[in-house]
């Protein structure tokens, strides 16, 4: 039976590949195309997809594989990967330097390793359950902040219908109590950065298990908390999630409970032009 660092490491070394391969085809530019109205895939996608499920198979063959562009196969078996192979296609595909590869490894429903590599800036952020989390071989841990006022937060908007969202809600409590609240449009990273106490808390509706299950692992081993939005157990198909230090935890749960329940104004703000 495999360790499960031997776990991290293939899957560090497969997603490092996989990044080199998307460094690449962003050095050269690349199109992009609709998935459904809304979603954009380019050709990096469906290579770096095939990379990894190719390299994935060959390691474990025994393992399933649960990947964006639905390369993968589900055969019941005991370990699910959950693979984005290009987890901010729009950024890339606008020559923005946000992006990344994430893979995390499931067995029997539980989270057991997890890598989340950016290519961009040659970081690797690694989980592996009970083990802790890193980045690029050092020990990782969330924040200290105490409070919503002192703290720096991120969230994401799902690309479909955006302009009816209802997280225009809560990016608006949040961005007036908080430091600020960052919208880089990578998921996988942002979750990262609570692990490595870059960013003090996250929250985004929608999300898929391959958008946050490596995330969560890294949140959990570098001392965090994850939930739902409204404080029940996270799973990876949850429909919202949010991770934060632990200690924000309580403090932003009411805040978002108070916004659920529509007892936190939302005002119609005045804006006036200068003479």
């Amino acid at each position: 039976m495999r360790s499960l660092l031997s776990y991290v490491e293939t899957a560090a070394q497969i997603a490092r590949e996989a990044g080199a391969l998307l460094s690449e085809y962003a050095a050269r530019g690349t199109g992009y195309e609709l998935k459904g109205d809304y979603d954009l895939v380019t050709v990096a996608d469906r290579a770096s997809e095939a990379l990894v499920v190719e390299r994935l198979s060959k390691s474990f063959p025994a393992h399933d594989i649960m990947a964006e562009e639905g390369g993968g196969h589900d055969t019941g078996a005991d370990f699910m990967w959950y693979v984005d192979p290009l987890d901010g296609t729009t950024n890339f595909a606008h020559g923005f330097p946000v992006f990344n590869v994430t893979l995390a490894l499931e067995q029997a429903g539980e989270l057991i390793a997890g890598v989340v590599y950016d290519p961009t800036r040659d970081e690797m952020f690694s989980a592996e359950k009970g083990s802790g989390a890193w980045l690029n071989g050092q020990k990782i841990k969330v924040s200290a902040a105490s409070s919503i006022a002192d703290s720096l937060v991120a969230t994401g908007f799902p690309s479909r219908r955006r302009h009816q969202n209802v997280n225009v809600h809560f990016y608006y409590q949040l961005a007036m109590l908080s430091h600020g609240v960052r919208r880089a449009g990578s998921a996988a990273l942002d979750l990262a950065y609570v692990a490595s106490g870059r960013l003090d808390a996250f929250w985004e509706f929608g999300l898929k298990p391959w958008d946050q299950a490596a995330g969560m692992l890294l949140v959990k081993e570098a001392g965090g908390l994850t939930s739902d939005m409204r404080g029940s157990e996270l799973r990876v198909t949850s429909p919202h999630l949010l991770a934060d230090n632990t200690v924000l935890h309580p403090e932003i749960l009411r805040l978002f409970s108070g916004i659920f329940k529509n007892e936190v104004p939302f005002p119609m703000i005045q804006i006036s032009a200068p003479e």
